[in-house]
Protein backbone atom coordinates (compact mmCIF):
# COMPACT_ATOMS: atom_id res chain seq x y z
CA UNK A 1 0.00 0.00 0.00
CA UNK A 2 3.05 2.19 0.85
CA UNK A 3 4.07 1.67 -2.46
CA UNK A 4 1.21 2.95 -4.26
CA UNK A 5 0.74 6.11 -1.84
CA UNK A 6 1.39 9.49 -3.47
CA UNK A 7 4.28 11.02 -2.87
CA UNK A 8 4.80 14.13 -1.08
CA UNK A 9 5.39 17.16 -3.97
CA UNK A 10 8.33 19.34 -3.02
CA UNK A 11 7.49 23.05 -3.02
CA UNK A 12 9.65 23.86 -6.27
CA UNK A 13 8.25 20.74 -7.67
CA UNK A 14 5.90 22.08 -10.63
CA UNK A 15 7.25 23.59 -13.37
CA UNK A 16 5.34 26.46 -12.84
CA UNK A 17 6.90 26.79 -9.09
CA UNK A 18 9.90 26.26 -10.53
CA UNK A 19 9.93 29.18 -13.25
CA UNK A 20 8.62 31.54 -10.80
CA UNK A 21 11.35 30.85 -8.80
CA UNK A 22 13.64 31.20 -11.64
CA UNK A 23 12.61 34.98 -11.74
CA UNK A 24 12.73 35.47 -8.77
CA UNK A 25 15.83 35.15 -8.27
CA UNK A 26 17.11 36.64 -11.67
CA UNK A 27 15.53 39.90 -10.47
CA UNK A 28 17.31 39.86 -7.09
CA UNK A 29 20.68 39.07 -8.85
CA UNK A 30 19.93 42.05 -11.41
CA UNK A 31 18.70 44.07 -8.29
CA UNK A 32 21.56 43.33 -6.48
CA UNK A 33 24.19 44.03 -9.45
CA UNK A 34 23.21 47.31 -10.28
CA UNK A 35 22.30 48.39 -6.87
CA UNK A 36 23.90 51.87 -6.31
CA UNK A 37 24.65 52.74 -9.97
CA UNK A 38 21.36 52.21 -11.88
CA UNK A 39 20.48 56.15 -10.42
CA UNK A 40 23.47 57.26 -11.50
CA UNK A 41 24.23 59.52 -14.75
CA UNK A 42 27.66 58.96 -16.30
CA UNK A 43 29.27 62.11 -16.15
CA UNK A 44 30.29 63.21 -19.56
CA UNK A 45 33.85 64.12 -20.52
CA UNK A 46 34.79 67.63 -21.69
CA UNK A 47 34.91 66.72 -25.23
CA UNK A 48 31.41 64.90 -25.20
CA UNK A 49 30.18 67.96 -23.58
CA UNK A 50 32.04 70.33 -26.84
CA UNK A 51 30.33 68.18 -28.98
CA UNK A 52 26.52 68.20 -28.25
CA UNK A 53 27.18 72.29 -26.70
CA UNK A 54 28.40 72.37 -30.79
CA UNK A 55 25.54 70.29 -31.96
CA UNK A 56 23.25 72.53 -29.54
CA UNK A 57 24.32 75.92 -30.60
CA UNK A 58 23.70 74.73 -34.09
CA UNK A 59 20.47 73.54 -33.63
CA UNK A 60 19.77 76.45 -32.47
CA UNK A 61 21.05 78.58 -35.26
CA UNK A 62 18.67 76.49 -37.60
CA UNK A 63 15.75 77.98 -35.31
CA UNK A 64 16.66 81.48 -35.21
CA UNK A 65 16.68 81.30 -38.81
CA UNK A 66 13.13 80.02 -38.75
CA UNK A 67 12.60 82.54 -36.06
CA UNK A 68 13.82 85.32 -38.24
CA UNK A 69 11.55 84.10 -41.04
CA UNK A 70 8.54 83.84 -39.21
CA UNK A 71 8.91 86.98 -37.81
CA UNK A 72 9.75 89.15 -41.37
CA UNK A 73 6.26 87.58 -42.34
CA UNK A 74 4.52 88.42 -39.25
CA UNK A 75 5.83 91.87 -39.50
CA UNK A 76 4.80 92.17 -43.24
CA UNK A 77 1.43 90.66 -42.35
CA UNK A 78 0.96 93.15 -39.32
CA UNK A 79 2.05 96.08 -42.09
CA UNK A 80 -0.46 94.67 -44.60
CA UNK A 81 -3.14 94.44 -41.91
CA UNK A 82 -2.86 97.80 -40.49
CA UNK A 83 -3.10 99.32 -43.71
CA UNK A 84 -6.06 97.57 -44.86
CA UNK A 85 -7.65 98.47 -41.17
CA UNK A 86 -6.59 102.20 -42.47
CA UNK A 87 -7.36 102.16 -45.97
CA UNK A 88 -11.11 100.79 -44.25
CA UNK A 89 -11.25 103.62 -41.59
CA UNK A 90 -10.80 106.51 -44.28
CA UNK A 91 -13.98 104.52 -46.83
CA UNK A 92 -15.58 104.71 -43.47
CA UNK A 93 -15.30 108.07 -43.26
CA UNK A 94 -15.89 108.69 -47.19
CA UNK A 95 -19.16 106.65 -46.50
CA UNK A 96 -20.65 108.36 -43.62
CA UNK A 97 -20.13 111.98 -45.68
CA UNK A 98 -21.73 110.23 -48.72
CA UNK A 99 -24.95 109.50 -46.13
CA UNK A 100 -24.76 112.90 -44.43
CA UNK A 101 -25.08 114.45 -48.40
CA UNK A 102 -27.96 111.88 -49.46
CA UNK A 103 -29.38 112.70 -46.12
CA UNK A 104 -29.87 116.09 -46.76
CA UNK A 105 -31.43 115.69 -49.89
CA UNK A 106 -33.90 113.63 -48.90
CA UNK A 107 -34.69 116.21 -45.49
CA UNK A 108 -34.92 118.87 -48.73
CA UNK A 109 -37.43 116.92 -50.16
CA UNK A 110 -39.77 116.20 -47.00
CA UNK A 111 -39.55 119.89 -46.27
CA UNK A 112 -41.05 120.72 -49.87
CA UNK A 113 -43.95 118.25 -49.62
CA UNK A 114 -42.19 115.77 -50.58
CA UNK A 115 -43.93 116.64 -53.99
CA UNK A 116 -41.52 115.23 -57.11
CA UNK A 117 -39.88 117.81 -58.50
CA UNK A 118 -40.58 117.53 -61.98
CA UNK A 119 -44.50 118.16 -61.00
CA UNK A 120 -43.44 121.51 -58.92
CA UNK A 121 -41.70 122.30 -61.78
CA UNK A 122 -44.71 121.88 -64.26
CA UNK A 123 -46.81 124.31 -61.69
CA UNK A 124 -45.28 127.63 -62.60
CA UNK A 125 -46.34 129.98 -64.72
CA UNK A 126 -43.47 132.07 -65.38
CA UNK A 127 -41.95 130.88 -68.74
CA UNK A 128 -37.97 131.73 -67.81
CA UNK A 129 -38.64 130.88 -64.02
CA UNK A 130 -39.39 127.14 -65.45
CA UNK A 131 -36.00 126.76 -67.52
CA UNK A 132 -34.11 128.25 -64.29
CA UNK A 133 -35.57 125.71 -62.38
CA UNK A 134 -35.46 123.00 -64.57
CA UNK A 135 -31.50 123.26 -64.96
CA UNK A 136 -31.52 123.36 -61.00
CA UNK A 137 -33.40 119.96 -60.96
CA UNK A 138 -31.60 118.18 -63.68
CA UNK A 139 -28.69 119.09 -61.68
CA UNK A 140 -30.29 117.76 -58.38
CA UNK A 141 -31.01 114.62 -59.94
CA UNK A 142 -27.16 114.42 -60.55
CA UNK A 143 -26.14 115.31 -57.65
CA UNK A 144 -28.46 112.82 -56.03
CA UNK A 145 -27.44 109.95 -57.94
CA UNK A 146 -23.95 110.80 -57.54
CA UNK A 147 -24.28 110.47 -53.76
CA UNK A 148 -26.41 106.97 -54.25
CA UNK A 149 -23.53 105.75 -56.68
CA UNK A 150 -21.01 107.13 -53.89
CA UNK A 151 -22.37 105.22 -50.86
CA UNK A 152 -22.93 101.66 -52.77
CA UNK A 153 -18.86 102.05 -53.71
CA UNK A 154 -17.98 102.80 -50.54
CA UNK A 155 -19.92 99.76 -48.79
CA UNK A 156 -18.89 97.59 -51.73
CA UNK A 157 -14.97 98.77 -50.88
CA UNK A 158 -15.05 98.22 -46.72
CA UNK A 159 -16.74 94.85 -46.97
CA UNK A 160 -14.06 93.94 -49.64
CA UNK A 161 -11.35 95.62 -47.51
CA UNK A 162 -13.17 93.82 -44.52
CA UNK A 163 -12.62 90.21 -46.28
CA UNK A 164 -8.80 91.10 -46.82
CA UNK A 165 -8.11 92.18 -43.71
CA UNK A 166 -9.63 89.13 -42.11
CA UNK A 167 -7.28 86.83 -44.27
CA UNK A 168 -4.34 89.34 -43.22
CA UNK A 169 -5.13 88.72 -39.57
CA UNK A 170 -5.21 85.27 -39.83
CA UNK A 171 -1.96 85.14 -41.57
CA UNK A 172 -0.58 87.22 -38.86
CA UNK A 173 -2.06 85.33 -36.32
CA UNK A 174 0.00 81.96 -38.12
CA UNK A 175 2.85 83.54 -38.20
CA UNK A 176 2.64 84.91 -34.70
CA UNK A 177 2.41 80.76 -33.45
CA UNK A 178 4.84 79.97 -35.57
CA UNK A 179 6.94 82.80 -34.01
CA UNK A 180 6.44 81.47 -30.52
CA UNK A 181 7.16 78.05 -31.78
CA UNK A 182 10.75 78.58 -33.14
CA UNK A 183 11.52 81.14 -30.16
CA UNK A 184 10.44 78.26 -27.83
CA UNK A 185 13.02 75.72 -29.75
CA UNK A 186 16.00 78.51 -29.67
CA UNK A 187 15.80 79.11 -26.15
CA UNK A 188 15.14 75.53 -25.38
CA UNK A 189 18.60 74.47 -27.32
CA UNK A 190 20.33 77.13 -25.41
CA UNK A 191 19.43 76.01 -21.79
CA UNK A 192 20.04 72.68 -22.46
CA UNK A 193 23.55 73.94 -23.54
CA UNK A 194 23.84 76.11 -20.17
CA UNK A 195 23.19 72.97 -18.46
CA UNK A 196 25.17 70.68 -19.89
CA UNK A 197 28.51 73.25 -19.39
CA UNK A 198 27.15 73.86 -15.58
CA UNK A 199 28.23 70.49 -15.19
CA UNK A 200 31.67 70.51 -15.66
CA UNK A 201 33.85 71.20 -12.73
CA UNK A 202 36.23 74.22 -13.02
CA UNK A 203 38.97 72.66 -14.44
CA UNK A 204 36.85 70.76 -17.34
CA UNK A 205 35.30 74.45 -17.73
CA UNK A 206 38.62 76.18 -17.97
CA UNK A 207 39.76 73.58 -20.38
CA UNK A 208 36.36 73.61 -22.56
CA UNK A 209 36.65 77.76 -22.82
CA UNK A 210 40.19 77.68 -24.06
CA UNK A 211 39.30 75.15 -26.66
CA UNK A 212 36.43 77.08 -27.29
CA UNK A 213 38.73 80.56 -27.45
CA UNK A 214 41.50 79.29 -29.62
CA UNK A 215 38.44 78.00 -31.84
CA UNK A 216 36.54 81.55 -31.91
CA UNK A 217 39.41 83.50 -31.34
CA UNK A 218 38.29 85.29 -28.16
CA UNK A 219 37.51 84.57 -24.32
CA UNK A 220 34.50 86.28 -24.28
CA UNK A 221 31.98 85.09 -22.01
CA UNK A 222 27.92 86.18 -23.48
CA UNK A 223 24.98 86.11 -22.14
CA UNK A 224 22.24 85.45 -25.07
CA UNK A 225 19.25 85.07 -23.41
CA UNK A 226 16.59 86.30 -25.79
CA UNK A 227 16.01 88.45 -29.52
CA UNK A 228 16.86 91.27 -30.50
CA UNK A 229 20.04 92.83 -28.28
CA UNK A 230 18.34 91.30 -24.87
CA UNK A 231 21.41 89.55 -24.37
CA UNK A 232 24.47 91.34 -22.62
CA UNK A 233 28.10 90.66 -23.05
CA UNK A 234 31.27 91.65 -21.03
CA UNK A 235 33.58 93.74 -22.40
CA UNK A 236 36.92 92.09 -22.07
CA UNK A 237 40.10 93.09 -23.30
CA UNK A 238 40.13 90.05 -25.73
CA UNK A 239 37.04 90.97 -27.17
CA UNK A 240 38.58 94.70 -27.86
CA UNK A 241 42.10 92.86 -29.20
CA UNK A 242 39.84 91.00 -31.29
CA UNK A 243 38.13 94.29 -33.41
CA UNK A 244 42.02 95.01 -34.46
CA UNK A 245 43.29 91.52 -35.24
CA UNK A 246 41.04 88.62 -35.17
CA UNK A 247 43.03 86.37 -36.91
CA UNK A 248 43.23 88.39 -40.00
CA UNK A 249 45.97 87.47 -42.96
CA UNK A 250 46.73 91.08 -43.80
CA UNK A 251 44.60 93.88 -45.66
CA UNK A 252 42.40 92.70 -48.68
CA UNK A 253 40.84 95.04 -51.41
CA UNK A 254 37.93 94.84 -52.03
CA UNK A 255 36.79 94.80 -55.87
CA UNK A 256 33.90 96.81 -55.89
CA UNK A 257 32.93 100.16 -53.66
CA UNK A 258 29.55 98.81 -52.11
CA UNK A 259 31.58 95.75 -51.30
CA UNK A 260 34.26 97.59 -49.49
CA UNK A 261 31.47 99.50 -47.53
CA UNK A 262 30.08 96.43 -46.38
CA UNK A 263 32.86 95.13 -45.45
CA UNK A 264 34.60 98.52 -43.46
CA UNK A 265 31.24 98.28 -42.17
CA UNK A 266 31.09 94.97 -40.89
CA UNK A 267 34.72 95.49 -39.57
CA UNK A 268 33.54 98.50 -37.34
CA UNK A 269 31.37 95.52 -35.52
CA UNK A 270 34.28 93.41 -34.54
CA UNK A 271 33.64 92.57 -30.86
CA UNK A 272 30.53 92.54 -30.40
CA UNK A 273 27.93 90.18 -29.49
CA UNK A 274 26.47 87.49 -30.91
CA UNK A 275 22.40 87.65 -29.65
CA UNK A 276 19.84 85.18 -31.46
CA UNK A 277 17.23 86.82 -33.68
CA UNK A 278 19.26 90.88 -33.29
CA UNK A 279 20.29 93.24 -36.17
CA UNK A 280 22.18 95.60 -34.14
CA UNK A 281 23.23 97.79 -33.66
CA UNK A 282 24.84 96.35 -30.48
CA UNK A 283 24.62 93.03 -31.27
CA UNK A 284 23.81 90.79 -34.19
CA UNK A 285 23.02 87.14 -35.27
CA UNK A 286 24.61 86.25 -38.48
CA UNK A 287 22.11 87.00 -41.00
CA UNK A 288 21.34 90.41 -38.84
CA UNK A 289 25.38 90.93 -39.51
CA UNK A 290 25.38 90.31 -43.10
CA UNK A 291 21.69 92.37 -43.77
CA UNK A 292 23.20 95.25 -41.60
CA UNK A 293 26.65 95.36 -43.85
CA UNK A 294 25.03 95.25 -47.05
CA UNK A 295 22.37 98.01 -46.31
CA UNK A 296 24.95 100.24 -44.79
CA UNK A 297 26.56 99.96 -48.50
CA UNK A 298 23.01 100.98 -50.34
CA UNK A 299 21.93 97.37 -50.62
CA UNK A 300 18.73 95.49 -49.38
CA UNK A 301 19.19 91.42 -48.21
CA UNK A 302 16.34 89.93 -47.30
CA UNK A 303 16.31 88.28 -43.43
CA UNK A 304 16.93 84.56 -43.24
CA UNK A 305 20.22 82.95 -43.97
CA UNK A 306 18.15 80.09 -46.69
CA UNK A 307 16.62 83.45 -48.17
CA UNK A 308 19.86 85.18 -48.20
CA UNK A 309 21.71 82.82 -50.50
CA UNK A 310 19.53 83.31 -53.63
CA UNK A 311 19.66 87.30 -53.45
CA UNK A 312 22.07 87.73 -55.63
CA UNK A 313 24.41 85.46 -58.48
CA UNK A 314 25.46 82.59 -57.13
CA UNK A 315 29.34 81.98 -57.36
CA UNK A 316 31.27 78.88 -56.32
CA UNK A 317 34.29 78.73 -53.97
CA UNK A 318 37.13 79.25 -56.16
CA UNK A 319 35.24 82.10 -57.10
CA UNK A 320 35.09 83.71 -54.40
CA UNK A 321 35.68 88.12 -54.00
CA UNK A 322 35.57 90.27 -50.88
CA UNK A 323 32.02 91.04 -50.48
CA UNK A 324 30.26 87.60 -51.46
CA UNK A 325 28.27 85.85 -48.65
CA UNK A 326 29.31 82.27 -47.86
CA UNK A 327 27.08 79.98 -46.60
CA UNK A 328 27.81 76.92 -44.54
CA UNK A 329 25.76 73.47 -43.36
CA UNK A 330 23.75 71.24 -45.43
CA UNK A 331 20.30 73.43 -44.10
CA UNK A 332 22.15 76.99 -44.89
CA UNK A 333 21.72 77.71 -41.89
CA UNK A 334 25.03 80.14 -41.20
CA UNK A 335 26.33 82.93 -43.26
CA UNK A 336 29.37 84.64 -42.88
CA UNK A 337 30.85 87.92 -45.35
CA UNK A 338 33.63 87.00 -47.24
CA UNK A 339 37.15 89.67 -47.28
CA UNK A 340 39.54 87.71 -49.16
CA UNK A 341 42.61 85.37 -48.04
CA UNK A 342 39.76 82.37 -47.14
CA UNK A 343 38.87 84.69 -44.13
CA UNK A 344 35.17 86.10 -43.70
CA UNK A 345 33.46 88.40 -40.85
CA UNK A 346 30.60 86.36 -39.12
CA UNK A 347 28.84 85.99 -35.87
CA UNK A 348 29.65 82.43 -34.80
CA UNK A 349 27.59 81.74 -32.22
CA UNK A 350 26.34 82.14 -28.20
CA UNK A 351 29.75 83.34 -26.58
CA UNK A 352 31.57 84.10 -29.19
CA UNK A 353 31.75 87.71 -30.55
CA UNK A 354 31.50 88.88 -34.41
CA UNK A 355 35.27 87.96 -34.99
CA UNK A 356 37.30 86.94 -38.46
CA UNK A 357 37.41 83.10 -39.34
CA UNK A 358 38.57 81.04 -41.67
CA UNK A 359 35.32 79.91 -43.87
CA UNK A 360 37.19 76.08 -43.63
CA UNK A 361 35.95 75.77 -40.09
CA UNK A 362 32.68 74.86 -41.28
CA UNK A 363 31.33 73.06 -43.86
CA UNK A 364 31.34 75.06 -46.50
CA UNK A 365 27.60 75.14 -48.69
CA UNK A 366 27.74 78.04 -51.17
CA UNK A 367 28.54 81.31 -51.89
CA UNK A 368 26.45 84.28 -53.72
CA UNK A 369 27.59 87.70 -54.90
CA UNK A 370 25.24 90.32 -54.38
CA UNK A 371 26.93 94.03 -55.23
Amino acid sequence: MAAHRKSKQSPLGTSAVRTAATLALASAATATLFEGSGHADPRPTTAQVKAKVDRLYEEAEVATERYNGAKEKADEARTAFDRLRDEAARRTERLNTARDALGAMAAAQYRSGGLDPAVQLALTSDPDQYLERAALVEKAGDRQAAAVTAVRRELTAIRQLRGESAGKLTALRGHEAELRRQKAAVVGKLAEARALLARLTEEERARYEAAAAARDGSGTSTRTDGPSGTGTADASPTVRADRSSGGERGPVTAPGGRAAEAISFARAQLGKPYVWGATGPSAYDCSGLTQAAWRAAGISLPRTTYTQINAGRRVSRSQLAPGDLVFFYSGISHVGLYIGGGQMIHAPRPGAPVRIAPIDEMPFAGATRVG
